[in-house]
């Protein structure tokens, strides 16, 4: 595969060997060439995932008849709320980065800069354009000092600590830098779990309930579905044991749902001690990264991932109990990080548990403040009576690419659990080249906005109404007659980065609108594509 990726030009010669060289990638598609349906389904995903000689594939046909092991009641309704609020947190895409350097290039031609062996090529040997701040900077992940400043700034902007500690925490993933797997290992990865793990115990109070990123994983993004034959379908387990001990370890779940994660692929369901359901989702299972998925593509379900998630919802809806999902990437937006068939049946089920059950889903990867909305009927109608749930895309702290650092405090009813207000908080990057002259001085993080406050108004919201799908819903229909409402969310997706290019135009208010109403490939792909991402320049695209 080096040869032909060499031979046909389909990458660069240095990138021909770190996608397929044996110590990268090239064990795992060594099992896709040899497990998959190359003359089917299979071959066609495959053919366009190297190098898009083929179409792109479509949303296949779903048969849900069969699906649900209940029809959906005829009365699901979400319950009222309690009117007892607690706060909640939402970190995501943390991304340490053990190996960064200060005052190395931070203005790199490679992918990550602030490394010791990254260079600006524009510029002669041992030339720094741009000296690697010692809190980070634009492109890179995050260093140590970066990331405890936004730990230790958690507890005084929410008012909690050990004796009014937090009600909980979702953190959707993503724990390891962003490397070339050529700089990756198991040990690596393992490294940084257990320790950004143990740094999250000591500065979150209350539990915190995890999922798996595409980068907590190692090759990066590869998760086995079980059903590989022998040992290939168990070659993560490593992986789901190891996150599975230091939960347990830190008090966050218990040894059932301990267990779960061994045998779940890291994902679990816990009832809190507030009475929410959360469930945890291994979403590598719908990431066009993981190469696995490559293989019996007929199947959306091909892990067995969706029925767990599934079985705990029916399960939930049988103890008449609400839920909250909680994954990394997202299954819809611009349709751009998915496969179509899983996000589809994802669709499914979140329209059979809505509202009644799930109260609300969240992500991280796109490292921005995003959202989106899932209506009945698949999306087909999309008005403010068939908004069902929303699903939250959790700001990240890792400032790369172009982006300020960043994380959400949730004020949540304990009765319905839905999301009352939502605050973002952030810290200006830009400004973090000052802080070096003042070894006293850190980065400073300070409210951003607040959700309600920033977009109730324009919704016509009601004071005591929660920020529920029907609320968001509302805030696209402003958005329609108002570019300026959409300029406004444009700043915050890239959490007010100096380098986020502006949203002024129709063209790109239509797209942004589309893209918050879109939870699946299906619907994400039919939207205008180029406006997806703040961290580059927009590139409009029918």
């Amino acid at each position: 595969m080096v040869k032909l990726c060499k031979k046909y030009g389909l990458h660069s010669h240095s990138t021909c060997k770190e996608d397929y060289e044996a110590s990268t990638f090239g064990a795992i598609w060594t099992q896709i060439l040899r497990f998959a349906d190359l003359t089917g389904s299979d071959g066609r995903y495959i053919c366009y995932s190297i190098d898009k000689f083929c179409p792109v594939y479509k949303t296949a046909p779903l048969d849900t008849s069969s699906l649900f092991p209940k029809p959906k009641p005829a009365n699901a309704t979400a319950p009222k709320a309690s009117g007892e609020r607690v706060k909640v947190l939402h970190m995501s895409d943390f991304h340490l980065d053990p190996r960064y350097s200060v005052a190395s290039e931070a203005n790199c031609s490679s992918s990550m800069c602030c490394r010791t062996n990254v260079k600006n090529s524009d510029l002669g040997s041992g030339q720094i354009s741009f000296p690697a701040p010692l809190y980070g900077a634009f492109q890179c992940d995050s260093p140590y000092d970066l990331g405890l400043a936004a730990l230790q700034a958690v507890g005084p902007l929410t008012g909690t600590d050990e004796m009014n500690p937090l009600a909980w925490t979702v953190y959707t993933g993503d724990l390891v830098s962003h490397d070339p797997q050529s700089q990756l290992s198991r040990a690596y990865t393992e490294y940084a779990e257990t320790s950004l793990f143990d740094v999250f115990k000591k500065y979150i109070t209350g539990p915190i309930f995890a999922a798996l990123g595409n980068h907590d994983s190692n090759p990066e993004a590869i998760d086995a579905p079980h059903n590989l034959p022998g040992p290939l379908g168990q070659q993560q387990s490593w992986n789901f044991d190891h996150v599975a001990g230091l939960w347990l370890h830190e008090g966050w779940i218990g040894e059932a749902e301990a267990a779960q994660a061994r045998t779940h692929y890291g994902a679990y369901s816990i009832k809190n001690h507030y009475g929410l359901r959360v469930i945890t989702f291994n979403t590598d299972f719908w990431y066009k990264a993981n190469y696995l998925n490559l293989i019996n593509t007929t199947d959306p379900d091909n892990s067995g991932m969706f029925k767990f998630v599934i079985d705990e919802l029916q399960a939930a809806e049988d103890a008449g109990e609400r839920v909250w999902i909680v994954g990394h990437v997202l299954s819809g937006w611009d349709g751009t990080n998915p496969l179509p068939n899983p996000t589809n049946l994802f669709y499914q089920i979140v329209e059979r548990y809505s509202p009644h059950v799930i109260a609300n889903i969240f992500f991280g990867h796109t490292h921005e403040d995003q959202l989106m909305i899932y209506y009945a009927n698949n999306g087909t109608i999309q008005t403010a009576e068939n908004a069902l749930t929303t699903g939250w895309i959790g700001p990240s702290v890792t400032p790369l690419t172009n982006l300020n650092s960043g994380f959400r405090l949730y004020e949540v009813d304990t009765g319905s659990f839905d999301i009352v207000d939502a605050w973002t908080f952030v810290a200006n990057v830009s400004a973090f080249p000052d802080l070096d002259k003042d070894a006293t001085v850190g980065p400073t993080f300070s409210l951003e906005y607040s959700t309600r406050e920033t977009y109730g108004a324009a919704a016509a919201w009601p004071q005591d109404a929660p920020l529920n799908a029907t609320f968001w819903h509302r805030v696209t229909e402003a958005m329609e007659s108002n570019v300026t409402l959409v300029s406004v969310f444009n700043t915050l997706q890239g959490k007010s980065s100096i380098m986020s290019p502006n949203c002024t135009t129709e063209a790109c208010a239509e797209a942004k609108v589309c893209y918050m109403r879109s939870g699946s490939v299906a619907l994400g792909s039919q939207c205008p594509q180029g406006y997806g991402s703040v961290q580059n320049a927009f590139s409009p695209s029918s």
